[in-house]
């Protein structure tokens, strides 16, 4: 069965973007990049807020031809314009790159997608996932901790009605100080 994964950036102090949506500070270098490029490679599917598809169908559609692009940069393209995404989105009309718009999270739905053969289906965006976790959706959590404290900005951890008990599954320091913090979620 595949799992659903929770793969966020958040700074020291726990927000996922500046107040102002920045996400400058982010410390994205080839090692990371390579790792990311690597891990999301094997999934069957990234599954997007609006929010986070539209950022990444600003960019990431024609990075690979961008002759500032580095590398790793030209491989993600390939790799994000070729993964299905499904965007669960109330508002968004149409949308493309092998993807699929939601209208919402149905549970009885996800439990199909994992059931389906292939890797793993990756959740982008905090509400998304604040969504996911809400219904007890969400196997894993890969968060990447940046070396910064923004001091404001949006969380992305929320209060929540329930605590949800983690498994310390992995951990990787990259050389720019970016911790990754792989856990799953005890059932």
């Amino acid at each position: 069965m595949r799992k659903i994964v929770v793969f966020m950036s958040v700074s020291l102090d726990g927000f996922f973007e500046g107040p102002n949506r920045e996400l400058d500070w982010q410390l994205v270098d080839e090692e990371l990049h390579n790792h990311f490029n690597e891990l999301l490679a094997t999934m069957g599917a990234f599954l997007d807020g609006r929010v986070t598809y539209e950022l990444m169908a600003g960019f990431w559609p024609t990075a690979d031809t961008d002759p500032e692009s580095t590398a790793p940069m030209v491989e993600f393209a390939r790799i994000w314009r070729d993964m299905p995404k499904i965007v669960f989105s109330s508002t968004l009309d149409e949308a493309d790159w092998n993807t699929t718009i939601a209208r919402e999270v149905v549970p009885e739905e996800i439990e199909a997608l994992k059931a389906q053969p292939g890797g793993d289906l990756v959740v982008g965006g905090a509400d998304l996932g604040a969504t996911f976790r809400r219904l007890d959706l969400v196997d894993e959590y890969r968060i990447y901790v940046h070396p910064i404290l923004l001091g404001d900005g949006h969380q992305l951890f929320r209060p929540a009605d329930a605590a949800v008990d983690l498994e310390l599954a992995e951990t990787r320091t990259f050389g720019n100080g970016v911790v990754m913090l792989r856990y799953l979620v005890r059932r």
